[in-house]
């Protein structure tokens, strides 16, 4: 199967500074991760290790472990909430494997396809209950109420998302919804968090806000790529979204601008799931037809500048630099 829109990599922005300034925070939220999965059944200890272990560059706490340093934090607190933003977030993927029955997540099999879907469900299940026994060990309402908030609305946003499955006349508005709840929400707890360790209560919006954009950028080029990378690449089998009808903003833009047979083509492959061998290579042609990656990406490059802006508040500073390389990284997956 070719892929005419393969995006090849040219930019080398990274997160070596990121990870260099949290280094040892990470040990610690790694360690404490490792410590609440290591249950005596068997087969919790065994899916949570598989996930946790599965690699990924733990963005998310790494934002709340950063936002404080940010914020000038010198306390422990953050090294558990950051954790309990791990865990809801490992949840989710659990969960959503079972949902969109994937296969491979980060190039190696999920959870459901080792241990099956029952047990990915349940020990998704554990991983939150993990994470809201941290919340209360933490013993203040407002990161409470941040994390369970964002939980809550993540949930909806997963809902939302089944709702528009097979729907390409979805709108862009619609689909914005969907992605700020199912993705951004989390990546702004994580921002927020921080200042709320830090007693910053003047940091909390730009942060929130800093979150909320970088996770929709972050959405918006995996979008992308679904339809534009390699398999090696992603990590994950190319053309996903589309075997499962998922409504994705190349789509949503395609669909718009299609003529009446192209949509014939979206209804039976998206509506239907009445797919052929070929029709991934002509979605990819209808596609690029319209310039709907290239749209996708320029949204997502808006988005990006959006987060710079919201950091505007803070002097420099290394934190302040890796927040941004951050941004910058989040642009490079597709350059």
């Amino acid at each position: 199967m070719s892929h005419p829109a393969a995006v090849q990599s040219q930019k080398t922005a990274t997160l070596d500074a990121l990870y260099a300034l949290i280094r040892e925070d990470l040990k610690r939220v790694d360690a404490l991760i490792l410590e609440r999965v290591n249950s005596e059944i068997p087969l919790i200890h065994d899916i949570s290790r598989h996930i946790v272990a599965s690699g990924g560059k733990r963005i998310r706490p790494a934002l709340t472990l950063i936002s404080a340093q940010l914020c000038g934090y010198t306390g422990p607190r953050h090294i558990a909430l950051a954790a309990a933003v791990e865990f809801i977030h490992t949840a989710t993927l659990l969960h959503d494997d079972v949902v969109d029955e994937s296969k491979l997540r980060r190039g190696l099999a999920t959870a459901n396809e080792l241990f099956g879907n029952k047990a990915s469900v349940l020990v998704g299940d554990f991983l939150l209950s993990q994470a809201f026994q941290l919340m209360v060990a933490d013993g203040a309402m407002k990161s409470l109420k941040i994390l369970s908030d964002a939980a809550a609305v993540i949930s909806k946003g997963e809902v939302m998302q089944l709702m528009t499955e097979g729907q390409p006349e979805t709108t862009i508005e619609n689909y914005l919804q969907v992605i700020s709840s199912k993705t951004a929400v989390l990546f702004a707890a994580a921002c927020e968090l921080g200042a709320v360790v830090a007693e910053e209560p003047d940091a909390e919006d730009a942060l929130r806000e800093f979150g909320i954009y970088i996770g929709i950028a972050f959405q918006l080029i995996d979008d992308a790529l679904d339809y534009a990378a390699d398999q090696a690449t992603l990590g994950k089998s190319i053309g996903d979204d589309f075997a499962e009808g998922k409504i994705t903003l190349p789509v949503i833009l395609a669909y718009a601008s299609a003529t009446r047979e192209e949509r014939v083509f979206w209804i039976r492959t998206l509506s239907d799931l009445d797919q052929t061998q070929d029709d991934f290579d002509q979605a990819l042609a209808i596609i690029n037809k319209y310039h709907g990656i290239e749209q996708t990406i320029q949204m997502a490059e808006r988005y990006c500048q959006k987060a710079k802006d919201a950091l505007a508040i803070f002097a420099d500073s290394e934190a302040r630099s890796a927040m941004l390389d951050i941004v910058d990284f989040c642009m490079s997956r597709v350059y």
